[in-house]
């Protein structure tokens, strides 16, 4: 097949249907980056060939074709939904497709209601805003995240106060948790984190939470299709967050999702997140608003998504089992899990044995030779410059840390859907990780 050059969004590997018709409808995403576009037909879902856009930078053309560590992947339903929002000419962050998405994800999660935001980012802003975090309000926040976990909470002028991790999942310590409540009994809110899609010990923290009155705010920006005991991610706290960033699980290029039961909350949640427009015939203004709303467009794009959302869970598995069995006679162990949960494995993180004389960045270096992108564990909180001066509470008795330690032992291996990664360069990689040793 002819190889086609054209102008697109930066950002990376993507699969449609029809790649002519997709072009124009998203003609008006135009960047800097130039896209080959090839022929595969590798998702199961779709009757007829699907096209893949492989995003190459000017000199990439002539190099060996780049493996993204995760980049998103269309199922071909989504042109449909993004087509209509321009049929009607309902662009603006307000339609049918915004309704939908949110209809869709609720009945998905099993909440009553859902909320459609511009970035998990802004639905941890306004959980915390809908719980009162205000001035002075200490919020205890799991340490192994990215900081998007946390920075809402300065956003309101609260204090974080950061809790280890735990061996068994990587997510937050019960144990840590339980001293920092007793330091701090009355904190305002609770944030933890199902790292890489792995749930987090829910059950142990749920009851420690409960203890105090303190609500639970479940960041599964990471976690859209895992399980904890036949429960949906996002289902288990006060409030739930999801996050469809352009790497996520499923992607509507960027964006998130507040979820929950108090159905008159998430109406006020609503109201902020459209400026705080009160129902006036005029612009009328009676508190703080923010300009948070998904639009109709990238809502669109979620829509046609969550058909593939199980396919994606189940490939994202199919990967993180491939290096698991590949490394069962290795110094190589994969982030772990516990026995009763369905982690969706959006990225298969490993750590390097204690003893091995080999670095987590040996290998990265290795596979960047090969044009290969890998990352290294999210690096605690407790340990970023801006958070430094922030209390910490490890996990072990001793004071040493589990976090500090899987962040020094550990890597994000690439855990890209097929054919970006195609499952021969998937075996290659795994021969030069093998060949580090």
């Amino acid at each position: 097949m002819p190889t086609i050059r054209i102008k697109y969004a930066p950002g990376a590997v993507s699969a449609v249907h029809n790649a002519d018709n997709f072009l124009k409808t998203l003609d008006y995403m135009l960047g800097l980056c130039y896209y080959t576009v090839y022929k595969c037909d590798f998702i199961k879902k779709c009757s007829s060939p699907v096209y893949g856009f492989g995003m190459y930078g000017k000199e990439e053309t002539e190099m060996k074709r780049k493996i993204y560590l995760s980049s998103p992947c269309m199922c071909g339903e989504e042109q449909k939904y993004v087509r209509e929002a321009f049929d009607t000419n309902w662009i603006a962050p307000l339609g049918k497709n915004v309704n939908e998405f949110e209809n869709t994800i609720k009945e998905y999660i099993g909440a009553k209601g859902a909320v459609a935001m511009n970035a998990g980012t802004a639905a941890i802003h306004m959980a915390l805003r809908a719980l009162g975090v205000g001035s002075g309000d200490i919020v205890f926040c799991q340490s192994m995240t990215f900081s998007a976990s946390a920075n809402p909470i300065i956003y309101e002028n609260g204090i974080p106060v950061f809790i280890d991790s735990e061996p068994d999942t990587w997510n937050m310590s019960p144990n840590a948790l339980r001293k920092a409540f007793e330091k701090y009994p009355h904190p305002k809110a609770v944030i933890v984190v199902h790292l890489y899609g792995t749930p987090a010990k829910m059950d142990e923290i749920a009851e420690i939470c409960n203890e105090h009155n303190v609500p639970l705010v479940e960041d599964a920006a990471e976690g859209l299709g895992g399980e904890y005991k036949g429960k949906k991610l996002g289902s288990l706290g006060k409030y739930g967050i999801l996050s469809f960033n352009g790497n996520k699980i499923i992607t509507t290029s960027g964006g998130g999702m507040l979820v929950g039961n108090d159905e008159a909350m998430l109406q006020t949640v609503l109201k902020w997140i459209t400026q705080s427009r009160e129902p006036a015939r005029w612009y009328q203004h009676e508190e703080l608003g923010y300009n948070y709303r998904m639009s109709n467009i990238v809502a669109g794009i979620g829509r046609g998504q969550m058909t593939a959302l199980e396919d994606h869970v189940s490939q994202k598995t199919n990967i993180y089992n491939k290096y698991k069995e590949a490394f069962a006679d290795m110094p190589i162990t994969m982030q772990p899990h516990e026995a009763d949960t369905k982690p969706n494995h959006w990225l298969s993180a490993a750590t390097i044995d204690k003893g091995c004389n080999i670095s987590p960045f040996t290998i990265m270096d290795r596979l960047a030779e090969e044009n290969v992108e890998t990352r290294p564990i999210w690096k605690p909180m407790h340990m970023q410059p801006f958070y430094k001066d922030c209390d910490y509470f490890a996990h072990n008795d001793d004071g040493t840390s589990i976090s500090e330690d899987i962040f020094a032992r550990g890597l994000c291996l690439p855990s890209d859907f097929y054919p970006q990664m195609k499952p021969e360069e998937h075996d290659e990689i795994i021969d030069i990780i093998k060949r580090c040793f």
